[in-house]
């Protein structure tokens, strides 16, 4: 069988499609991925064919007609069922046409069997239907957020002009279903039915270990990890492109990570370990229980950490699912504001209102001495055991390819 994988966005992307194609690749299938030069490096220990093919991705550059008719600026770091919509309509809009005209040759040439596709990518939508292939999403944010009705017409105005059908179902973009890593009753998916569910693996980078220094922290107090992911730098940077001119507010990624290391601070009682992803940090004024990291396995470490203080990307929700770890979500854009209304729901966490170091310490103290979400976290570890082993997935892959 021949895979085409289509990744796009942060890092973080690539990174829930690993386990999957790891899978398939072990099984002796052909598996070609392609992406964007700055996440070629997520596949390379991988046996997988990777073409940075695909250029950079900007959702902010593709929803730009639409925040240009908007009256005020959109704040990103509060919850904005307005900016989901647009984002939704945006990705299907006029300027998928551009990922289109490289991606179509590509497989055309590749001849895929099946297509996995990045949740945000509806060039590989389209792609597919042209090529007369199925195709999945792959564990994604926006997957969990995207409205398929809100999405089916600015996509049928695409397929009308490929001359493809335009069906009256909204679930036509899921027409095989859906990939995801938790189960049914914890899915973070506000539209779509629960299909192909596998289990989390915390083994995610072949190899990856724990640094020597985790050994050496200690263990006679609660252990708190801090992280702001992959996703709001990248923001950042598109930011910095010509979408800076739109209507859009999104967090400082310095100012947040300084919030994290100074509630750490202030966390006198506990370990805390901070990852910057690379954001600099001024770590002279920190006191000596905090360990200021620019990154970790986070999978691993999550197995041994009481508390973990995320901005909620998807990726963080379901690695701390995997490790029954409750979760304090200060979540910034797209989907996390609605990962951390569902974490609340499921009652695996709190939602971080008051975005200084003193409301994401206070937080913490709170979840640290409640055992109703330390319980619940344990339940949310005990029904990702129960699901099927992600290489089950090989099988049900070759199943819907014919």
């Amino acid at each position: 069988m021949r895979v085409l994988c289509t990744t796009l966005g942060s890092p973080s992307h690539g990174r829930a499609q690993l386990p999957l194609l790891r899978a398939l690749a072990k099984s002796g299938h052909q598996v070609l991925v392609a992406t964007t030069e700055s996440l070629v490096a997520v596949f390379r220990d991988d046996d997988v064919e990777v073409t940075a093919a695909l250029p950079r991705f900007n959702p902010l550059a593709m929803i730009g007609p639409y925040l240009s008719t908007l009256p005020e600026t959109l704040d990103m770091t509060q919850p904005s069922p307005e900016m989901s919509r647009l984002l939704t309509r945006g990705l299907a809009g006029p300027g998928v046409k551009t990922q289109l005209d490289i991606l179509l040759p590509l497989a055309r040439e590749f001849r895929p069997d099946l297509i996995l596709r990045d949740g945000m990518d509806m060039s590989a939508v389209l792609t597919a239907e042209l090529l007369g292939v199925p195709q999945l999403p792959t564990p994604s944010g926006f997957s969990n957020i995207m409205d398929p009705a809100e999405l089916l017409p600015q996509l049928n105005e695409r397929r009308e002009e490929l001359g493809l059908a335009a069906p009256d179902d909204p679930l036509s973009v899921v027409p095989h279903g859906r990939v995801d890593y938790v189960p049914p009753a914890f899915s973070f998916a506000r539209h779509l039915p629960p299909t192909w569910s596998y289990r989390q693996t915390v083994d995610v980078e072949r190899g990856a270990v724990l640094p020597p220094w985790a050994a050496e922290l200690p263990t006679d107090r609660a252990l708190v990890y801090a992280a702001i992911g992959t996703a709001l730098p990248s923001i950042r940077e598109h930011l910095a492109d010509p979408a800076a001119s739109l209507p859009v507010k999104v967090p400082d990624t310095a100012e947040t990570l300084r919030a994290f290391a100074d509630a750490a601070a202030e966390l006198d009682d506990c370990t805390v370990v901070v990852s910057t992803s690379g954001v600099p940090l001024d770590t002279g004024s920190l006191p000596g229980h905090v360990h200021v990291t620019e990154r970790v396995p986070q999978p691993l470490l999550l197995e041994s950490v009481d508390l973990f203080v995320t901005h909620g990307g998807f990726n963080s929700i379901r690695e701390a699912m995997r490790t029954g770890t409750p979760l304090a979500v200060l979540p910034h854009f797209g989907d996390q504001h609605a990962n951390a209304e569902r974490v609340v729901e499921l009652g695996l966490g709190r939602h971080i209102t008051d975005r200084g170091a003193g409301g994401i310490a206070e937080v913490c103290r709170e979840l640290l001495a409640d055992p109703v979400s330390r319980a619940r976290a344990r339940s949310a570890r005990l029904a990702m055991l129960t699901l099927p082993d992600v290489e089950q997935a090989v099988d049900d892959l070759e199943g819907i390819a014919g």
